[in-house]
């Protein structure tokens, strides 16, 4: 990809968000904006092109805050609900740009939107429904308007849930396991973002520990941890003791790789 690829952090929470309802916690009272979580969800733009690794529950705000005017492409990584819960929103790109919007989605996911979307696949749409084109991906790379995407399986505990490699960048959320096979993929990337969930032991997401642990294993550039939840602690407080290479992402930050 000779493009350079510009990634904004649409949302960098976990399933609640922080702050986090009725909570009083000293994460979810914070003043500091970088303490702000939407639910986790990325924006790449290359070559003139945009593309969204999942449409979490606060798609259409990140869309507005951002000032995003165009989407080429929404790529899914599971379907856990905080990662499709706002797919629904698509329909304004649909009547802005007068085109359908292409999704890229595994098997769970489209079982999923099915679920929770029935209305976009009746054969009799109602007018104003979210208008979307399915490709079902695998794990094995594809090509979206010219850029490769690598699907990474990783193991959300018993859930398989695709990261993403697109050039030096690799992108994974929801994970807690790396199987050896899918790590091959991932050596090399000047830039990973991996999910940090909190300090204790999760069952199904990597603590700020075993995300560190990994990446020192990876050796990129640079790292950004993201899936954040108020367990973690202060954005100001956490990113003191990291190593140099890794920082703390938060909502709204833009990199170029």
């Amino acid at each position: 990809m000779s493009e350079k690829l510009k990634i904004t952090f649409l949302g960098t929470g976990t399933s609640q968000g922080i702050p986090v309802i009725a909570c009083e916690c000293p994460v979810c009272v914070s003043e500091d904006l970088r303490d702000k979580r939407l639910r986790t969800s990325a924006m790449l733009e290359t070559g003139g092109k945009v593309f969204v690794i999942d449409t979490g529950p606060d798609f259409r705000q990140q869309m507005l805050r951002e000032k995003v005017k165009r989407l080429d492409a929404v790529i899914f990584t599971h379907e856990h609900k905080d990662h499709l819960g706002g797919l629904d929103d698509v329909r304004a790109f649909n009547y802005v740009l007068r085109k359908y919007v292409e999704v890229y989605a595994g098997e769970g996911v489209q079982v999923a939107l099915r679920r929770e979307y029935p209305y976009i696949y009746e054969e009799k749409k109602y007018p104003g429904i979210p208008l979307i084109n399915i490709h079902t991906i695998e794990n094995k790379p594809f090509i979206i308007e010219g850029v490769e995407f690598i699907p990474i399986e990783v193991m959300h505990y018993l859930m398989p849930v695709f990261g993403y490699r697109i050039g030096d960048f690799t992108y994974i959320t929801d994970a807690k396991t790396i199987p050896e096979k899918e790590k091959e993929k991932i050596y090399g990337s000047k830039v990973i973002v991996l999910n940090a969930l909190r300090i204790q032991e999760h069952i199904s997401h990597f603590t700020l520990d075993e995300a560190v642990e990994q990446l020192k294993e990876f050796k990129p550039e640079r790292a950004y941890l993201t899936h954040i939840s108020h367990q973690l602690g202060k954005h100001e407080d956490v990113e003191k003791n990291l190593p140099d290479f890794i920082r703390l992402a938060y909502d709204g930050l833009k990199i170029e790789v």
